[in-house]
């Protein structure tokens, strides 16, 4: 036998061995199962998640058949009698929802007006310092009130504000004025929704715009020097375009919780005096459901709200598509 024909075989053979090996180590070709069997570790850390988002927001979308029904304790959800659209109707023509969705979105917006931009500002100022041990203390003080919940800020805040053993109202006898009842004031009391709502969120909410600061390229910032330009032009020019996509992202997300205005802090701070201009959707799906046993009526004021939610997660999404070119969106 030839060479030439000894050799032929094997020419053959090699080519379909590389093929079987390149098949069996391309990671595109391999089953589903077997890429989450190769990556079983990170799957194992996106369980807990997993499961909180199953149990806690999925499986409770079964509730929401309530909102079209005139449910009964005793009958449950599928033997209830169903009305269609009824709660929702009754939602749009009462004056109490419309009072309740006028101050929720305008304590909603006064917190978007002056909170989401508070967070940004306050990293733009951490950023900016150079003592390190200065900077760390500022950090630590300004996101420990997140921790706190509100049960027990506003105890602090009630006591702060109270008439006659409040510190902010010593301080106003002390210069010769009337003590005021700052949380049963009606001009008050929004005002001090937002300042205590900043107060508390604003070391938390600026970790977000710390990370996307930290992954600035600094050669940009050496080049900017070299060019001439100081800290003003530097913030300007490159840190605030470098983390507006971040920036976007959060607004979006913002905007979808336009309809909850802080349930927490206004049940712990409000009272009768001031409902005309507190009483939020939340509070009113409170008292609906749990104190007058409206069931259905306070599931069709939930639905409604997560609706809303939802459009405008996808209008302010698709805005910001449109006008950053597909740059500063969620999707």
């Amino acid at each position: 036998m030839s060479k030439s024909e000894t050799a032929l075989p094997e020419q053959a053979v090699v080519p379909n061995a590389n093929k079987r090996a390149g098949r069996a180590v391309d990671p595109h070709k391999r089953s589903l199962l077997r890429q989450y069997l190769d990556n079983k570790y990170l799957v194992l850390l996106l369980l807990p998640g997993l499961i909180y988002f199953i149990i806690f927001k999925y499986v409770p979308m079964y509730g929401l058949l309530m909102s079209f029904q005139d449910y009964s304790v005793k009958l449950g959800v599928w033997g209830s009698e169903w009305v269609g659209l009824k709660h929702f109707e009754f939602l749009l023509t009462d004056p109490n929802f419309l009072m309740v969705l006028k101050n929720t979105i305008w304590i909603s917006f006064l917190k978007i007006l002056f909170g989401f931009p508070a967070p940004i500002i306050l990293a733009l100022i951490m950023n900016e310092i150079r003592a390190e041990k200065f900077k760390r203390l500022t950090q630590t003080l300004t996101y420990l009130p997140h921790f706190f919940s509100w049960v027990l800020i506003g105890g602090l805040i009630t006591t702060i504000l109270s008439p006659s053993t409040g510190i902010v109202n010593a301080i106003i006898k002390l210069f010769g004025g009337e003590p005021i009842y700052f949380l049963a004031d009606k001009n008050w009391f929004v005002p001090i929704l937002v300042i205590t709502d900043i107060w508390k969120e604003l070391g938390w909410g600026s970790i977000v715009y710390m990370a996307a600061l930290a992954g600035l390229d600094s050669q940009v910032y050496e080049a900017a020097i070299m060019d001439g330009a100081g800290r003003w032009k530097q913030m300007l020019h490159i840190t605030l375009p470098g983390i507006m996509p971040t920036v976007a992202v959060m607004l979006i997300l913002r905007v979808g919780t336009v309809l909850d205005a802080g349930f927490d802090q206004i049940f712990n701070l409000y009272s009768p005096p001031v409902y005309d201009v507190s009483d939020i959707i939340d509070t009113y799906i409170y008292r609906m459901g749990l104190q007058n046993f409206k069931y259905s009526l306070s599931t069709a004021a939930g639905m409604f709200k997560s609706v809303i939610g939802l459009a405008l997660v996808l209008l302010t999404n698709y805005l910001s598509n449109k006008f950053s070119g597909g740059e500063a969106g969620i999707w």
